[in-house]
């Protein structure tokens, strides 16, 4: 009998009265059942949180550390367990899901390092004018209040971490929503949240479908949202919840420049080996994945038969199989779409290199150049295993080929130029620029978000805890400065 996992309220276990199935997109097995709460159940989660705020906010700064230090080593504990269940509700394959267990480990392991020295205090004289005299500003930060945690499919466990963590390092109570389609991650770190002396109500992990989500979004007690996902649902919750203190991390259409300094064989095999790997890691379902290649003319007719090579070597298949590179979309609906989107493109003109075909829930690693840039594929997030190829002549030209698009995460750049690397960093309207690289590289603790269509405010452990909290000042005076 498939079992079906209980939901934490208010950290202990509860059943509500209905369940989520969760099923294999490799295969459609069925892996598991959450059980959801009811209406009721949820609000119960908030008044626990908006309880117990000012409690956790007091907690000594060594309880929350034990709390994430706990959580860091029980998951290095389990990690292939953990890896083959991402693995099985989510379609990745388990070179990739291992990768995501380690990344989560880091993520609580810098969230249990921040929470020792975060909030040390800020001293500002005050004398600087005789107003001031015998007066001393301190400056410190406290949570805003509990937060919302809205957790997407693509990382079911690393991203939930990236809600969880920042906010029991900080002291904000935090309910976690992770996506109905993979709930069975963010569940299983709730599992590991219980063994720990966190306070009763200072965390929630709430498998409530979607369409119960605008009022979770709505709820005062709520002060603070962190949303991981699609552009139109980030943008709805904004404009639902205006006054509210809200990160977004939405999505992206990354592009790799590779530019005419790039030239030797050992560089060209290079780039097209990692824009060959992170166009397809994850099915191609990361909002920092390449989907836009941009290269000068001068190096363009060398490297694209590189990369076709490099991408018909990804290996397609079960996720389960360690050898497997690339597995299915999340679902066949999904694989579906970018089929759909890639026809458009062909029909547009854009000549298909390699891929192009789906089987269910799987797409092929597909490449495609002389892409139109007003289809699909060019100028919104196609969230697939889907390369398009582009020739420019110089690097201003790069540079405006890879702004002209409405999102604005990352970019990579393959240079040597350490001039053109602050050109680019100066120029390029994303939140991040990879050098020598692909612009899918994220490390955990660095900042990471967007502009433009892409989202507002940053994650990355120690960016995350300034968005959870606010400056309070307090000023002493009669001091013999």
């Amino acid at each position: 009998m498939t079992h079906t996992h209980a939901f934490w309220l208010a950290g202990r276990q509860a059943t509500g009265d209905g369940t989520l199935d969760v099923t294999s997109p490799w295969d459609g097995r069925l892996v598991g059942r959450a059980s959801v709460p009811t209406e009721a159940q949820v609000d119960e989660a908030v008044a626990a949180a908006h309880a117990v705020r000012a409690e956790f906010a007091a907690t000594p700064a060594h309880v929350r550390a034990a709390a994430l230090e706990h959580v860091q080593r029980r998951l290095a504990e389990r990690a292939e367990e953990i890896a083959e269940l991402i693995s099985a509700e989510n379609g990745k394959p388990l070179k990739w899901a291992r990768g995501e267990v380690g990344r989560a480990v880091s993520v609580f392991r810098f969230a249990t390092e921040e929470a020792r020295r975060f909030n040390g205090g800020d001293a500002q004289r005050l004398d600087t004018d005789a107003g001031g005299a015998g007066r001393l500003a301190l400056t410190r930060r406290f949570p805003r209040g509990p937060v919302l945690g809205i957790a997407p499919f693509n990382f079911p466990l690393n991203l939930c971490a990236h809600k969880v963590a920042p906010a029991l390092a900080v002291g904000a109570p935090i309910i976690l929503k992770p996506a109905p389609a993979t709930p069975l991650s963010g569940l299983l770190l709730g599992e590991l949240l219980a063994e720990t002396d966190l306070p009763a109500g200072s965390w929630s992990v709430l498998p409530v479908p979607n369409d119960r989500m605008p009022a979770l979004v709505r709820d005062e007690r709520l002060p603070v949202i962190s949303f991981t996902g699609s552009g139109p649902v980030g943008w709805s919750i904004l404009d639902s919840a205006p006054r509210k203190h809200t990160t977004l991390e939405l999505g992206g259409n990354g592009a790799a420049i590779v530019l005419a300094d790039w030239s030797s064989d050992a560089d060209l095999d290079w780039a097209a080996r990692r824009i060959a790997t992170f166009s397809n890691y994850q099915g191609g379902q990361s909002c920092i994945s390449v989907q836009r290649v941009i290269a000068d003319a001068s190096v363009y007719d060398r490297l694209v038969p590189r990369i076709v090579a490099a991408v018909k070597e990804q290996v397609t298949g079960d996720p389960s199989n360690p050898a497997t590179d690339v597995g299915p979309l999340v679902s066949e609906d999904a694989a579906k779409r970018v089929e759909s989107w890639v026809g458009e493109a062909v029909g547009a003109g854009a000549t298909l290199l390699t891929g192009g075909e789906r089987d269910g829930a799987t797409y092929a690693p597909t490449v495609l150049a002389d892409v139109p840039s007003d289809v699909q594929v060019s100028c919104e997030e196609v969230f697939g295993p889907v390369l398009t190829l582009t020739r420019v002549e110089g690097e201003e030209a790069a540079f405006a080929a890879a702004n002209d698009s409405q999102y604005g995460l990352q970019a990579g750049v393959f240079t040597h130029d350490v001039r053109t690397a602050f050109r680019a960093h100066r120029e390029l309207e994303v939140g991040g620029v990879i050098i020598g690289d692909v612009p899918s590289y994220r490390a955990d603790q660095m900042p990471y978000g967007g502009t433009k269509q892409s989202g507002v405010g940053r994650e990355g452990v120690r960016f995350a805890m300034d968005d959870y909290t606010y400056e309070r000042v307090m000023v002493l005076t009669g001091l013999d400065l």
